[in-house]
């Protein structure tokens, strides 16, 4: 099992994201993507989002991306605020891990990191220390 810091680097491939900092938080149930723009469009029949993101912390440099859409649900915030939101998979690079999961999208402007790493993501793969940062490495 490969253990992480409170704060780690991934990549989303499949959106072409190479380099993203994640807070890890075992407090979320499902990981969450910033994303400051969505426009939900149809491609081959099937319901898909154009997804505007600031990858990088304190940049407004916009990266597009376009994933199918998984489901929508609603979301409790750690403030306590429900909010419906859309949710897509997308392949996961963390160190040695690479697999699908699965993210809500919510503008993330606000907050110090553009995503949050959620249990879901790391049950059975992931120990957690919260004493430390960026164990798998720093990508940039």
């Amino acid at each position: 099992m490969q253990t992480l810091g409170w704060r780690e680097w991934g990549a989303l491939p499949d959106l072409g994201i190479t380099a993203i900092k994640m807070k890890v938080d075992t407090g979320a149930r499902t990981s969450c993507l910033h994303a400051f723009k969505l426009e939900p469009f149809n491609k081959d029949g099937e319901n898909w989002l154009r997804i505007w993101v600031h990858p990088e912390q304190d940049s407004n440099r916009e990266h597009m991306c376009e994933a199918k859409i998984h489901d929508q649900r609603e979301v409790t915030d750690s403030g306590g605020h429900t909010e419906l939101r859309y949710v897509i998979k997308s392949k996961l690079k963390v160190g040695d891990f690479y697999d699908d999961v699965e993210l809500t999208l919510t503008n993330r402007d606000s907050m110090k990191f553009r995503m949050l790493l959620g249990r879901q993501a790391m049950r059975g793969v992931f120990l957690v220390d919260p004493d430390a940062s960026y164990l798998q490495g720093v990508l940039s």
